[in-house]
C-alpha cells in the first residue's frame, strides 16, 4: 500500500518537473527549427544558382529549387513517418 502512495506524491512531483522544462525545450528546438530551415533555404538558393548557370531555364531551377526545399520540412517527415 506504501508503493501506490508513493506513486500518487511522485506524480505531481513528475508533472512539476515536466512543465518546468517544456519552455527550455521549446527554445531549444525552436532555434535549432529556425538554423535548420536557414540553412536549408541557403542551400536551395546555391541549387538553384548552379542549376541556372549549368543552362537550365529560371522557371525550371526554381520549381527543383521549391521540390529541394520541400524535403526538408520537419513535420512533413514526420507526417509520412505516420
Amino acid at each position: 500500500m506504501t508503493d501506490y502512495a508513493t506513486q500518487q506524491t511522485d506524480l505531481p512531483k513528475m508533472l512539476g518537473f515536466v512543465i518546468i522544462i517544456i519552455p527550455s525545450l521549446l527554445f531549444r528546438f525552436g532555434g535549432e527549427f529556425l538554423r535548420f530551415k536557414s540553412k536549408a533555404r541557403k542551400g536551395a538558393g546555391i541549387f538553384q544558382d548552379e542549376l541556372v548557370r549549368q543552362g537550365i531555364d529560371v522557371a525550371t531551377a526554381t520549381r527543383l529549387s521549391s521540390l529541394y526545399l520541400e524535403g526538408s520540412d520537419p513535420f512533413k517527415m514526420l507526417r509520412s513517418l505516420r
